[in-house]
């Protein structure tokens, strides 16, 4: 079968279904980049819509931090205290900086939740915090893994709890916050960090148009595997009839000689 599948017309059949294959992949991975790109869309749209609520009512001090919490918006109230860290080698908007990270003394429990305040570019210096009580909002985060950063005084390779509750010497929520408003609000602008959005998956109606692209792509391969097949079945059918049809036996000479006779 092989010798039938390495034949020019074979060959050329080959070359289509492989155009057919990569067209067809390549529908897939767009279909599924749209599946993945709606799915973000709603998480965003979701995000925005849901209401805040009471740090205290979802999550507690030295507690693991609940998946479903990430990108949660909730509200603390609370002061600002001592202690504020950069963490460096961050970007916003493609700017190169730090993020400004600070401690924050939940009123109702005396724990403290890390507050990321907002970004300040390279060079530039990140003021102290606001005094006094405040409420603040924004959206949760669970605390991110050991990184390897050069850091100086003051700053903080990421925003991992394990190490804060060494800097700070606190009881501390095992998570930290993406500042968006504060009551009362102050004069200070530093850009503000968006809270990430957790992970949104896919949007399956999108995924299972991506899957029936690949089905039509390995349909394609199919279909030139089983014309090969065929193609083989009948180049082997076809000396076995040219010889089993029979030409007629030769009329010995003897015989006709003696029929002329008669």
């Amino acid at each position: 079968m092989l010798r039938t599948a390495l034949t020019p017309r074979y060959l050329g059949l080959l070359g289509v279904a492989l155009v057919v294959v990569l067209a067809f992949t390549w529908l897939g991975r767009w279909q599924l980049g749209v599946a993945e790109g709606r799915a973000q869309q709603e998480a965003v749209e979701e995000a925005r819509a849901a209401r805040p609520v009471a740090l205290t009512d979802v999550l507690t001090p030295n507690a693991a931090f609940p998946g479903e919490l990430s990108s949660r918006p909730v509200l603390a109230t609370g002061a600002y205290t001592d202690g504020q860290l950069l963490v460096p080698e961050r970007r916003l908007d493609g700017v190169a900086g730090s993020w400004v990270l600070t401690p924050f003394v939940v009123e109702d429990t005396g724990a403290t939740l890390p507050v990321l305040r907002g970004f300040v570019a390279e060079g530039e210096v990140a003021g102290p915090p606001p005094d006094g009580r405040r409420t603040i909002e924004g959206g949760l985060a669970p605390p991110e893994g050991a990184a390897p950063v050069e850091t100086g005084p003051g700053e903080i390779g990421s925003v991992d709890t394990a190490v804060l509750v060494n800097e700070w010497s606190v009881q501390l929520y095992n998570g930290f916050l993406f500042l968006d408003r504060e009551d009362p609000a102050t004069g200070e602008q530093l850009a503000k960090v968006p809270t990430p959005l957790g992970p949104s998956g896919v949007t399956w109606r999108n995924a299972a148009y991506a899957v029936q692209w690949w089905v039509f792509a390995l349909f394609a391969l199919w279909m030139w595997w089983r014309m090969v097949r065929e193609g083989h079945r009948r180049a082997e059918e076809e000396p076995s009839t040219h010889h089993g049809t029979a030409a007629p036996p030769p009329v010995a000479s003897g015989e006709n000689g003696a029929r002329e006779h008669r």
